[in-house]
């Protein structure tokens, strides 16, 4: 199959690098990163494992870098097979191109590493993925599969019982605060040390965020995000109007608690497609929900706060709405993102007095400056300036 030898360029060539796109845009950019999520990939045969995470987070690099890898370890370049599904249209394709790679296999004994990126781009491709592997074909292979949503690949692996081997699960997100300042070749105790730099450093996150392509200030960063996303959209058959209002809505509300009912009456659609909608954004890691939390109860009925998942997400969305957003936004998502990676869940409370995060031991209020209200018991009150301690803190 042509698109096969098109994309596995170290079968023809021993300096394939060159001919491979991903590669060699990696290795052009100023601020280069071996992804760390690379180590949790298991290569042990038989293993299916399942990486996912946002669009121009860096995946399909990261797959090419482990290639790279695996080459140099003197792997068999013809045992390494890569493909990226978003080119393909139907489940019939899918099922010939695993056809073609099985065809490659017969008669050798070695381990085969196999790559299907963007597999959620082919309905149902679990089914038929499932079927070869039940039928012994990838017995003693290594399988990694991606996706840039959580819609049919967080799921996918109930649908494999007893059939991951020793495959694992990989969740890749744009950089944290602290990886960002050691890709720009500072430590966490420089920034500690140094509270100018912190602020300098601090500054620059809050625009580019965690995204490869916005760190290298890379022209076409926005609008390869904004495509990425328009891309799911159509994939899962979403009305792209009702998305755009919906984050138009967001925009203006940010990061105070809101009501689906709000968002709905803004834009003329039911709670429920609201609530739908919401859903479906934070399939595609763009945002995440934080619900009102009080002495061990959590109330998922109360207003609600959203908040997203990185600056650069929220920079380009609003661009892409051109709706501007409040600054204390940006501060408060950031701080409740870096939570949310810790401990899984996020939570604020509101009633007479407020908390804008609670997670795990903490519970903080946020201030541009700071504050000289009282505030409950255990509250911290952070202002911007404290932020780059804290973020380095959260991650210890």
């Amino acid at each position: 199959m042509k698109f096969l030898n098109k994309m596995n360029p170290w079968w023809f060539y021993s300096s394939w690098e060159d001919k491979d796109e991903d590669l060699s845009k990696w290795e052009s950019q100023k601020y280069k990163w071996y992804p760390s999520w690379i180590s949790f990939i298991s290569l042990k045969p038989y293993s299916l494992n399942f990486v996912y995470g946002p669009r121009q987070v860096g995946k399909t690099t990261g797959l090419k870098i482990l290639i790279k890898s695996l080459l140099q370890q003197g792997v068999n370049p013809e045992s390494v097979v890569y493909f990226d599904l978003d080119i393909v249209a139907s489940l019939q394709e899918f099922r010939r191109i695993l056809e073609g790679i099985i065809s490659r296999k017969r008669g050798r004994s070695e381990t085969f590493y196999v790559f299907l990126d963007e597999v959620t781009s082919v309905k149902d491709w679990c089914r038929v993925l499932k079927f070869f592997i039940d039928h012994g074909e990838f017995k003693n292979d290594v399988i990694v599969v991606t996706g840039s949503s959580s819609i049919g690949i967080t799921k996918a692996p109930e649908r494999f019982p007893g059939r991951k081997g020793f495959g694992k699960e990989v969740l890749v997100l744009p950089l944290s605060f602290q990886e960002f300042i050691k890709v720009k070749g500072y430590k966490r105790e420089d920034v500690l040390y140094d509270e100018f730099l912190a602020q300098k450093l601090f500054t620059e996150y809050k625009e580019k965020g965690g995204f490869p392509k916005s760190i290298n200030d890379n022209p076409d960063a926005n609008k390869s995000l904004i495509d990425g996303i328009i891309s799911e959209i159509y994939k899962h058959s979403r009305d792209l109007r009702i998305i755009q209002d919906i984050i138009s809505s967001l925009m203006e509300k940010i990061p105070s608690a809101l009501s689906y009912n709000s968002i709905a009456n803004d834009i003329g659609v039911s709670h429920n497609t609201v609530s739908e909608y919401l859903d479906f954004l934070s399939d595609l890691f763009l945002i995440g929900i934080a619900y009102w939390y009080s002495e061990g109860k959590v109330d998922k009925k109360k207003e609600k706060k959203v908040f997203f998942r990185d600056p650069f997400i929220l920079h380009s969305l609003s661009l892409w709405v051109n709706k501007k957003f409040d600054e204390s936004a940006l501060l408060e998502n950031i701080v409740q993102e870096h939570l949310f990676r810790k401990f899984g869940e996020v939570y604020y409370f509101k009633n007479n007095s407020e908390i804008d995060v609670i997670a795990g031991e903490y519970k903080i209020e946020i201030k541009k400056s700071r504050s000289r209200r009282g505030y409950p018991k255990g509250v911290r009150i952070i202002s911007e300036e404290e932020i780059p301690r804290l973020l380095l803190e959260i991650e210890k």
